[in-house]
């Protein structure tokens, strides 16, 4: 009998209901949203800013998220790395509230809906028919990405990778793809905020996976954070947030050359103390309530690089 059939009848629902939202990882979806969201604000600086195309590319990106979430809980059920004594938020599934088979059912209905919001993405913005197989490949390598992280014999998230998959796809294809999408074109320069936006992104993974340092190698999840150790892990937590501060620098001096450019800088302050709280902390149990504040500055540090360029248009 599973969790939620021992709530009483006139709860059930709702519990079940919460459960799946629970499941959806609701506070991380904010992520892939800012990337698109800073693409846009990238297409806007260029006056080629659609409407249309951004929230199409915001719907997919969030339904790509959330493809990625379900599958990484029911990867790491299969595999055990959702075992007693973990740390981090015990998933529906893994309580037994969610069976395997309604998350396999859950993962083709979200896969279904992200190919055809990505197929009407590609159909409203793209009509070059070598840009429209383009597209139409990035679309099928991120879906791909988003369920081979934890699922299959060769889990890449298991094998170190997770941090590159987070660069490529909350970064530069995040944010120079909803660039390209809107303009009908790519500038090199977007290169630099779109590897902030993945840098800043595997910032936050790296929490994550600083939380779960103990009990993932347990289930053979050798994340990043697993190789280089907790010290080497929190220092490259620091290195991330100060490269991609750096990156938003670069592209405020040489390319957008606007005071405004620099408010990001408002979001360093944050960043330090965050950083030094990871590096002062030793303990597993003290990364957990650091994953919200991170997301949060992560979305402190977009929204005030996406002011900045609109101040400029």
């Amino acid at each position: 009998m599973d969790a939620a059939s021992q709530l009483p009848p006139s709860t059930t629902r709702h519990a079940r209901i919460r459960v799946w939202l629970h499941s959806l990882r609701p506070n991380t979806l904010p992520l892939s949203c800012a990337a698109i969201v800073s693409g846009s604000a990238l297409a806007a600086w260029r006056h080629a800013f659609s409407p249309g195309v951004a929230l199409l590319a915001l719907a997919t990106a969030t339904l790509l998220q959330i493809l990625c979430n379900l599958a990484n809980d029911y990867g790491d059920v299969c595999k055990g790395a959702d075992a007693v004594g973990r740390i981090g938020p015990v998933r529906g599934l893994h309580t037994g509230a969610i069976t395997l088979a309604q998350m396999r059912r859950a993962l083709w209905l979200c896969g279904l809906l992200t190919v055809l919001c990505g197929s009407g993405l590609i159909a409203v913005a793209v009509r070059d028919p070598g840009a429209i197989a383009t597209f139409a490949l990035l679309g099928l390598l991120a879906i791909a990405a988003a369920l081979g992280y934890t699922l299959g014999r060769h889990a890449y998230g298991y094998l170190g990778l997770g941090d590159v998959a987070v660069l490529v796809f909350f970064g530069w294809v995040g944010v120079a793809g909803g660039y390209a999408l809107q303009t009908g074109s790519l500038d090199a320069s977007v290169f630099w905020p779109a590897t902030a936006s993945g840098l800043l992104a595997a910032a936050v993974l790296t929490i994550n996976n600083l939380r779960d340092i103990e009990s993932d190698p347990l289930a053979g999840k050798k994340t990043l954070a697993v190789r280089l150790g907790p010290q080497g892990a929190r220092r490259y937590h620091a290195l991330l947030i100060g490269t991609a501060l750096l990156c938003l620098a670069l592209f405020t001096a040489f390319t957008l050359r606007h005071w405004s450019g620099w408010l990001f800088l408002l979001s360093a302050p944050p960043w330090i103390r965050l950083a030094r709280q990871v590096l002062r902390e030793p303990s597993t149990q003290a990364m957990r309530p650091l994953l919200m504040p991170t997301v949060r500055t992560v979305l402190l540090t977009h929204l005030l690089f996406v002011v900045g360029l609109l101040c400029t248009c």
